[in-house]
């Protein structure tokens, strides 16, 4: 079975040198059944079609002279790689086909194609014994015998058949790229750069997992990193952008290459032969990477206007003259971009259907994200023109734009536009879970804070996560219409599918926003970590987990140099842990924290007065949507207890949540049973509320349910339960709803720190996930500026 088909081209296989690292790359990444696609090394293809151009003119001398220097430069491969019995025979071989050569031209015979599949011929053989000299099994393949064509069409079925009954699983097999067959056994080329091709090819046919595309750069870059130090190299780029990229001239990939691999899973990389250890470029599907800026540059071309283009002619085109073409469409006419040297061949093949608009053109074409590609225009044209040149033609499409003019564009000018179009700085990629009420406020209130955000940092919503639903956008989910693109393109998810999914996202930097009420996800966030997520939470589950897990979580957090922000866990948008943090970082030290943390049950509370019975509240706060589905959960005090305990952790307590007394606002016996029997027995509730406020009013005080953290002498004692709150001071005085916090420390010993305010609500918990993102945002930009 093949796993991966590697594929190296001719500047990878120059030298003997070249072949030697070649093959101990093959070494290190093949296993038997894997296939190796080669080139023609160095330039013999180039060498072999200048003999073919002397044998059309008649001129023989020459072609003797270039059949010599084929013979030096693989004797000379030979002689350096093979040992003495391998190298007899190899240089036997090569003669006997040299004089077949001289012969063909002498009788007039020689077939173009033929001859050119030399080349590839020659890498395949050589490269198979060198593996073998090395003890390695492997075997050459004639690529004639593995793609037929028929009338310029593959013969996909036959192909399939024939890769199966000659690729071995048994060795690593070399295989000729750039050549195939046709029906009658004649050779046929693929097209320049046909290697590439030959490669997909083979995987889809071979069903393998991977393509490796092994080259002279160290994968995609933004631009040519010859010209351009600040190039920067892409770990990923989608398919669509780079048929584009390739239609339009960029070397690194070739318009023909990607097509096998549509509607497959078949990966591409593009990596270095000359630094094998070098991070690779991904090409992957569209929607799973975001679209990227590139500028690649044109030389010597000329701007054809084409009537009546047919369906499946510009791919004819390209095969005729052996480069890939583009064309498009501006204010109703066709354009075709044409290498110079190749236009009288397209205009004759198009038999007056073509003009010659401009010619002798040069210049660039800035590929970019759809939504950037307006103001690039506007820059692109304004640095060009800064620099004297005025572009003769331009047009700006969806994805792209294109400027042509009568000089090359040098290296400084090109870095100028680098500078200006590509280096816009990093980006944060946000994934939202939990799309409730807070969630589609949260995202209501992302698209008016934007505009704010982007003056910090780059920011783009890429996920949604509901349940076991999942929308990933990579470039971006338009914030406008993220309800109706939910509706259509969310699909189910396992964990693993969601892991992969932010594992796939190529930005600078992640955030994952937890605004679910879900202990199951909050169990995710180490995973997260791993991926090098930031986190940010409304979710109270991972504040309060066992504290030999939270403290990992911590830890991983640190050493990644993430950060987790969750002020919105406790005191919804109040500014509880900013203001504990800042008294701590300020030398101060916290001896006593006490409050009412739950907006229901400060309601419940600041409400009762006798006058109605306190389970018609309960009720009451039922139906307004103040409690939860069972309002036990919140009479059971469990979410005032993990408040507290996030609370004191954020004062660097080690407390377990068990360590935190608990009594519950109700009757023990109310706990048991369903909902419907706490109903039957409701009384219980209202004569136990009664008792205690009775109580509390002998004293001249009111019931409030509070939590409180006291350090003393190097003790913690920590609570949660019924208190009783002197009239006239900051908790009797409770407005119902609302959160408070009363913070006593070393500065604030006499008169307390009270931080008060809506504790609940969607909007302000919303706000608060917001500043808990700005701190976010503030921190990555800071820590960008420092690194700079």
């Amino acid at each position: 079975m093949v796993n991966i088909v590697h594929k190296f081209g001719g500047s990878s296989l120059s030298s003997a040198e070249r072949y030697q690292a070649v093959a101990n790359i093959i070494l290190a990444h093949t296993e038997a059944g894997d296939c190796v696609v080669v080139s023609a090394a160095g330039k013999t293809t180039n060498t072999l079609v200048t003999l073919w151009h002397s044998y059309q003119q008649g001129d023989q001398q020459a072609v003797s002279d270039i059949l010599l220097q084929l013979d030096n430069h693989q004797r000379t491969l030979i002689e350096q790689l093979l040992s003495p019995a391998a190298r007899h025979t190899a240089l036997n071989v090569l003669e006997q086909e040299l004089a077949l050569i001289a012969q063909q031209t002498q009788q007039q015979s020689l077939q173009e194609a033929a001859l050119l599949a030399h080349g590839e011929v020659w890498s395949a053989r050589l490269l198979a014994s060198y593996l073998k000299q090395l003890n390695v099994a492997a075997q050459d393949v004639d690529a004639r015998q593995l793609f037929t064509l028929n009338d310029g069409q593959l013969l996909h079925q036959k192909n399939q058949q024939a890769c199966a009954e000659l690729i071995s699983a048994n060795c690593i097999n070399i295989v000729t790229g750039f050549i195939a067959a046709d029906c009658q056994a004649n050779t046929v080329t693929l097209g320049r750069n046909g290697s590439d091709y030959s490669a997909t090819l083979l995987s889809s046919y071979c069903h393998a997992s991977q393509v490796s595309i092994w080259t002279d750069t160290q994968g995609v870059f933004s631009t040519d990193p010859r010209k351009v130090k600040k190039a920067i190299k892409y770990s990923k780029v989608c398919r669509g952008q780079a048929n584009l990229l390739a239609r339009l001239g960029n070397p690194v990939l070739h318009a023909k290459t990607l097509s096998p691999l549509k509607n497959t899973d078949i990966k591409l990389v593009v990596r270095s032969s000359y630094d094998s250890e070098a991070s690779a470029t991904e090409i992957v599907k569209e929607g799973y990477s975001k679209a990227k800026r590139f500028i690649t540059t044109l030389e010597n071309i000329d701007l054809l206007r084409i009537d009546q283009l047919r369906g499946g002619e510009i791919g004819e085109l390209s095969q005729l003259i052996q480069h890939s073409l583009h064309h498009f469409i501006k204010n109703g006419d066709t354009y075709l971009l044409v290498p110079a040297a190749a236009t009288h061949q397209v205009v004759s093949h198009l038999q007056g259907r073509a003009n010659i608009i401009e010619s002798n053109l040069h210049g660039c074409a800035v590929v970019a994200p759809r939504n950037d590609v307006a103001q690039l225009f506007e820059q692109a044209t304004q640095v060009l023109s800064e620099q004297s040149l005025v572009p003769r033609f331009s047009h700006q499409d969806a994805d792209y734009i294109l400027l042509l003019t009568d000089q090359s564009i040098d290296s400084d000018v090109l870095t100028l536009l680098h500078d200006k179009l590509i280096n816009k700085g990093q980006e944060l990629a946000i994934i939202v879970a939990g799309l409730g009420n807070v969630g589609e406020v949260f995202i209501e209130q992302l698209s008016q804070q934007l505009n704010r955000l982007q003056q910090h940092f780059s920011v783009k919503l890429v996920g949604l996560l509901r349940s076991r639903s999942m929308l990933f956008s990579p470039s971006g989910i338009v914030l406008e219409q993220w309800q109706s693109q939910w509706q259509n393109e969310a699909i189910d998810y396992q964990e693993a599918d969601l892991l992969t999914r932010i594992s796939e996202l190529d930005y600078e930097h992640k955030v994952l926003i937890d605004i679910t009420a879900s202990e199951a996800f909050s169990k995710l966030y180490p995973a997260f970590v791993n991926l090098d997520c930031h986190l940010i939470s409304a979710n109270k589950y991972a504040g309060t987990a066992n504290n030999d897990w939270y403290q990992n979580l911590r830890r991983n957090l640190a050493e990644r140099n993430l950060l987790w922000r969750y002020n919105t866990s406790v005191g919804a948008g109040l500014p509880i842990n900013f203001a504990l943090a800042d008294l701590q970082n300020s030398g101060d030290s916290i001896t006593h924290i006490e409050g009412v943390f739950s907006g229901t049950l400060s309601w419940l509370c600041s409400s009762y007065d006798g006058s109605v019975a306190f389970s018609d509240l309960v009720l009451q706060a039922q139906q307004m949507g103040y409690t939860e589905p069972d309002p036990r959960e919140d009479l059971s005090g469990r979410d005032m207890q993990r408040k507290l305990l996030i609370l004191a952790r954020e004062l660097g307590l080690t407390l377990e949540l068990d360590e935190i007394g608990l009594t519950p606002l109700m009757p023990e016996q109310l706990a048991q049973g369903d909902w419907q029997s706490f109903l039957a027995n409701k009384q219980l509730l209202d004569d136990f509320i009664a008792e205690k406020a009775q109580l509390a009013g002998k004293e001249n005080k009111v019931l409030r349910y509070t939590g409180a953290l006291t350090i003393a002498d190097g003790k913690v004692t920590a609570k949660v339960g019924l208190a009783y709150a002197t009239q006239g001071d900051a908790l009797a005085n409770l407005t119902p709803g609302d959160n408070i916090f009363v913070i006593n420390s070393q500065w604030y010993s006499d008169n307390a720190l009270v931080i008060q305010g809506p504790g609940a609500g969607k909007e302000v918990t919303a706000a608060g996930v917001h500043s808990d993102l700005y701190w976010l945002i503030q921190n990555l930009k800071m820590s960008s500026e420092f690194v700079k």
